[in-house]
């Protein structure tokens, strides 16, 4: 019996990187997947999104665990397509009961040419607005479990200090305002749906080996720019954590283990919060 068997968990951006790696050990522990990723590109960011094949690939490797996996090509900005497609997914699996909202946005750079106005609207777009519609979209399949459950919102350490990106850009202030946000909104959720025995909590990694950040534009911008990589120091000595680091951390706060864990901001950075 795994910790999370006969559950059903929602995630965001689950087609790689980080989502994949959560939708991938819930399945290991026994949960089946409703796996959301828009696998297609955001024009404002300079590098590649997800592809379909992508999702296909994790909804793969989650069946290959025995579990079930319904995927869904939605825009976490587009709230009433994300509705209907969580409402549909767990009315497929028969219940809801831990959410993941990890999809989001990250670079320190915007793509060329593109406004300050429209960089700041994707980010907030993706990584705030986007939570509180995924949130939004969860609570009615999760309550009428009429079990409680566990809403995991994925922030950042930009989440617990203010970083500081390349000069004349907002994505950096963008960010991390964002990722502050996701934080208030996590203490505003923890009280609010407390007495229905739903946990919410925000987990803050550090720079993680995934697509977001080990990618060409912000490989080149580094080279170019060594001060930079200041901004990306951790306390502990290791450069970037793996996917799987933060899932240690996500399957726990889904868990049982977790049960009277709420409205707490778990960092998972290796210390660079504390420097």
């Amino acid at each position: 019996m795994g910790t999370l068997t006969g559950k059903v968990a929602l995630v965001t951006g689950a087609a790689r990187g980080q989502g994949r790696s959560h939708a991938v050990r819930f399945a290991e522990a026994g949960a089946d997947v409703i796996a959301v990723d828009l696998c297609a590109p955001v024009p404002e960011m300079p590098y590649a999104m997800a592809s379909p094949e992508d999702l296909a690939e994790t909804a793969r490797l989650v069946e290959a665990c025995g579990r079930r996996a319904v995927v869904s090509q939605v825009d976490v900005r587009d709230g009433d397509a994300l509705a209907a497609a969580v409402t549909k997914a767990a009315g497929e699996l028969g219940s809801l009961d831990v959410v993941v909202a990890n999809a989001g946005v990250s670079t320190i750079l915007v793509a060329d040419g593109v406004p300050p106005r429209a960089a700041w609207d994707a980010v907030v777009g993706v990584n705030m607005t986007g939570v509180w519609q995924t949130v939004e979209a969860a609570l009615p399949a999760l309550r009428a479990g009429g079990r409680g459950g566990s809403i995991i919102l994925i922030s950042s350490t930009a989440g617990l200090k203010g970083l500081v990106g390349a000069p004349g850009t907002p994505a950096t202030l963008a960010y991390t305002a964002s990722k502050h946000g996701v934080v208030g909104m996590m203490k505003a959720y923890a009280v609010g749906l407390a007495k229905e025995s739903i946990r919410v909590n925000t987990v803050h990694p550090t720079g993680v080996d995934t697509p977001m950040v080990a990618n060409e534009t912000l490989g080149t911008y580094f080279a170019e720019h060594p001060d930079a990589m200041e901004m990306m120091a951790n306390a502990l000595p290791v450069d970037l954590l793996r996917p799987g680091d933060i899932s240690d951390a996500v399957l726990w706060l889904a868990s049982d283990a977790a049960k009277y864990v709420t409205g707490v901001a778990l960092p998972v950075d290796a210390g660079f919060h504390v420097l």
